[in-house]
């Protein structure tokens, strides 16, 4: 007879039961299951997360995903090998894991979370959320999450029906779950929650499908998913940037989605989020292009730095990146916070990146402009003064209804949603970038067609003029003096974000499914290996009994890559293969 494996692991385990007594039969289901002895994540926690561990979306509330694991490091680095692997919902696969005391937690596309043991890659449960048909019907990549969350004894999860939910940790049973928004009428969550001072804090996706007044940020209670506080990111009445959509009416404005996390400082008690686009993307089928004699069309607070209060919600300060966009470039990305040398002194910084590809950092005690810094080809801006940060748009890039602009870079952006991330081991931004431009035709309505969503627009992607044929980018600049230390290019897109660690690397991965490892102060290739599919998502890495693992989760699909792959039409991948891999040196 043909034992069960789990009966066959129990049989060979007995002998060392027997020699080792009573000790190790109590030891034994925590090394099954690590999730029965978790402890619960605290705000402490949270504020200062141990170095095994990996708890929010970019490791830590500044943003910076970095880890100071250095088991693995520029020497060993050759031996890094696959020890587990884990097949995942086929789908867009854009998802970050999770770990804590040594157990993985991992969206799937269609809204499957599941935990694994972090060593082993067994599971321990799962939980799968029975979601309308007609959601399958609309755009795939909208069924996946880029993140979610962990507190005290709960994981929670933004679904794909709008709503907010919280999981046994250690069970995946359903402890409670709050209704945000309508899904039938457009709303969806693709970004994930994050935790502050005991408050669930997420932004609205979705607001590209005519829903009246755009889109808001929430904060709720951890306990019972209660909403306390509600942030719109567009301009509602009574709000004195009001009079900033050149007088079109509240129902008339759509956009500004916070498909991004954001991020914390405990100091300032701030938390700081981005916000996209306008819809339609065309200004002027939106109806802030011409603009009308007397009024305001900078269409607050789309394409901006939203400084919030995370106890009451209040909206401390703001600073708008680009006004009136017309090109779909979002400056929803993550914001790092790092403190920084300017004009001889210290400052408290809040540094982003939009599509643009244009770093730009401002004071995050009271949103002052501090500087910039391009990387990417574009044409949009003109000049950016230096004081202010106001930017002078180059008139010829702006798209008119009836005829064909070129756009540089192009809607899915110089750089995408792939994450940046801060070394303060080197004092060093890690970008994944992309150089490309679009010949982009604005499709309007036809005469009383009523607007029902959409950008409205074809992005006709090509290559930067006189290109050498290299689309991606990885490039490292040192922030104290914005200096570009070194830049790696390949004809591969870019589709990962990046991750530095302790050990002197930056693990990235690209279009042509090569997972690598930098050197973080040469560029150079240290190690790479070809996986089965496009890594398109965030990879972590995080230990457990003093082992350091990389894991990253590959599966192609979303909209970013699709784009993205028409640059590159010889390099193809599986429709696939969404997989789970997870590396670590050999014992």
């Amino acid at each position: 007879m043909v034992m069960p494996r789990h009966w066959k692991a129990t049989a060979l385990f007995v002998p060392a039961l027997l020699l080792a007594g009573a000790s190790a039969m109590a030891q034994a289901p925590q090394a099954a299951n690590p999730a029965a002895a978790m402890t619960p994540v605290t705000d402490a926690m949270l504020r200062d997360p141990p170095a095994s561990d990996w708890l929010m979306w970019r490791r830590t509330y500044n943003g910076w995903g970095y880890s100071p694991l250095d088991q693995i490091n520029k020497d060993n680095v050759k031996d890094l090998r696959p020890v587990w692997t884990w097949s995942m919902t086929p789908g867009p696969t854009e998802t970050t894991p999770l770990v804590h005391d040594g157990v993985l937690f991992i969206f799937n596309w269609a809204d499957k979370v599941q935990a694994l043991n972090a060593a082993t890659g067994d599971l321990i449960w799962e939980y799968k959320r029975e979601l309308p048909a007609k959601l399958f019907e609309d755009i795939p990549n909208v069924l996946a999450k880029r993140n979610m969350a962990i507190y005290e004894d709960k994981l929670i999860v933004a679904t794909s029906d709008a709503h907010i939910i919280a999981l046994d940790a250690k069970t995946g049973k359903l402890a409670w779950d709050h209704t945000t928004a309508d899904w039938t009428k457009g709303w969806r969550y693709t970004g994930g929650p994050f935790i502050v001072n005991g408050k669930v804090i997420q932004g609205m996706t979705g607001c590209g499908n005519a829903e009246p007044g755009g889109c808001f940020i929430t904060g709720h209670d951890a306990k019972t998913g209660a909403e306390l506080w509600r942030v719109y990111t567009i301009a509602h009445p009574g709000d004195p940037n009001y009079d900033t959509w050149n007088g079109l009416p509240l129902e008339s404005r759509f956009g500004a989605s916070a498909w991004i996390t954001g991020a914390y400082d405990p100091e300032q008690n701030l938390v700081f989020y981005g916000t996209g686009q306008p819809y339609p993307w065309i200004a002027e089928m939106r109806g802030t292009l011409p603009k009308k004699p007397g009024l305001k069309t900078n269409a607050m607070y789309s394409d901006t730095t939203l400084a919030i209060n995370p106890d009451t919600g209040k909206l401390e300060w703001y600073h708008q990146h680009l006004e009136d966009d017309t090109w779909d470039l979002d400056y929803v990305y993550e914001r790092q916070l790092i403190d920084l040398p300017f004009n001889g002194e210290t400052r408290k910084a809040v540094v982003t990146a939009g599509k643009l590809g244009i770093v730009e950092a401002l004071d995050r005690t009271n949103g002052q402009w501090l500087w910039h810094k391009e990387t990417v080809p574009q044409n949009v801006v003109a000049a950016i003064d230096p004081k202010t940060g106001e930017k002078t748009i180059n008139v010829a890039a702006i798209p008119h209804i009836g005829q064909t602009t070129v756009n540089c870079p192009a809607d899915p952006g110089g750089r995408g949603w792939p994450a940046t991330a801060y070394s303060p081991k080197t004092g060093i931004l890690y970008m994944p970038l992309n150089e490309y431009c679009s010949n982009t035709t604005p499709t309007p309505l036809d005469p009383g067609q009523a607007y029902t969503g959409g950008g409205r627009a074809i992005f006709a992607r090509v290559p930067v003029p006189n290109s050498d044929g290299k689309i991606g980018r990885v490039d490292a600049i040192k922030l104290e003096d914005r200096s570009q230390v070194w830049s790696y290019r390949l004809r591969a897109p870019e589709t990962s974000a990046v991750l530095p660690t302790g050990g002197g690397l930056v693990f990235n991965g690209a279009w042509d499914r090569y997972f690598r490892a930098f050197d973080d102060t040469t560029g150079e290739v240290k190690w790479q290996m070809r996986l089965n599919n496009v890594v398109n998502s965030f990879p972590i890495t995080y230990s457990v009994n003093g082992k350091q693992y990389v894991a990253v989760a590959v599966g192609s699909g979303s909209s970013l890559s699709k784009a993205l792959a028409t640059l590159t039409p010889e390099i193809q991948n599986p429709d696939g293969g969404s997989v789970l891999w997870v590396f670590a040196l050999p014992n």
